[in-house]
């Protein structure tokens, strides 16, 4: 196939040879799908994935080129994928094929889309799965973070505004120096969320102090575009001017929970989710939550109320023997 000059987006994605069997359009059209189709990162990884895994299986049951897929050939493989992986994982896979597949009929590569008509297993949940610290653990672990190194502002902040604010760790890691700002007297934070979608939260008094604290202490005021969170300089301890990325995030806060004494496996997101359960136990309404956490829907602010699980435990315990 000939050089296509794509932008850089979609040098991580290579067409596989089904694709290039159908020729140069095809290929091309392949590659602006992730270039131009997806503007998720973390969905473009996983829908080349997905695109990937599924050609290769197609070429080693003898499919010759990408408009000779069929229905059947997409229902075989997602059957097989419901062996190993999550339902959820399947879903997702299954809409990767179909997306893809629709990008490739609306530029005439291929006549129909072999995936549409190909249907998912069924999965449906109405709580997440995702670990939830009480508030007296949230507490704990805030409290036992040393805060005379910028790391242990740092740390402590980023906490806290997941916490307090219920952002997602995309939305806090991608945050400028100037996305923390002044209005009606009151500290507010600004968030861009999944979609391009701007979010504005007034700051809890806990977070003001800690972002505060942050901000002073560390000399980020005079780098008003500059990242909010970022990595500490080798050797240095010293903020660096490279964003803070998401792995490393996940690794400071398992760290941060292992030296506060919490056994329970906490992530990124377990912060979001703390913060909208510890609202609502404390009167909140989900209406209100579903608009803080800018959710579209409160079926989704529904999967990270966790006041229900103190019921079960207080159930569970009337069993005597």
């Amino acid at each position: 196939m000939r050089d296509t000059n794509l932008p850089a987006v979609a040098a991580g994605v290579t067409a596989p040879a089904l694709v290039i069997a159908a020729g140069d359009r095809a290929g091309v059209r392949f590659l602006e799908f992730f270039a131009s189709a997806i503007r998720n990162p973390h969905t473009r990884r996983a829908y080349a994935r997905a695109a990937g895994d599924f050609l290769s299986w197609c070429a080693g049951a003898g499919v010759r080129t990408i408009t000779d897929i069929q229905p059947l050939h997409v229902a075989t493989w997602i059957e097989l994928q419901t062996q190993t992986l999550s339902a959820p994982t399947v879903k997702q896979r299954l809409a990767a094929i179909r997306h893809l597949f629709d990008w490739l009929v609306i530029g005439q590569i291929v006549p129909h889309n072999p995936a549409a008509s190909v249907r998912g297993p069924s999965h449906t949940t109405k709580k997440g799965k995702t670990p939830v610290l009480d508030a007296t653990e949230a507490r704990q672990l805030l409290d036992s973070i040393e805060v005379s190194t910028p790391i242990g502002l740092r740390d402590r902040a980023l906490i806290a505004l997941m916490v307090f604010s219920f952002a997602r760790i995309g939305a806090a890691l991608a945050m400028r120096v100037d996305d923390v700002y002044v209005q009606n007297r009151r500290l507010w934070v600004r968030l861009r969320e999944k979609g391009g979608k701007q979010h504005a939260m007034p700051c809890h008094h806990t977070l003001e102090a800690y972002l505060h604290a942050y901000i002073e202490g560390t000399g980020l005021g005079g780098d008003a575009k500059g990242p909010l969170f970022r990595t500490i300089q080798r050797g240095t301890g010293r903020l660096s001017t490279t964003p803070l990325p998401q792995a490393n995030a996940y690794a400071m806060v398992r760290r941060r929970a292992l030296a506060a004494g919490i056994d329970t496996k906490i992530g990124n997101h377990t912060f979001r989710a703390t913060g909208i359960t510890a609202y609502l136990k404390n009167g909140g309404t989900l209406e209100n939550a579903a608009s803080m956490a800018n959710h579209a829907s409160t079926r989704t602010t529904q999967l990270y109320d966790r006041r229900h699980d103190d019921i079960s435990l207080n159930e569970i315990e009337r069993i005597h023997l």
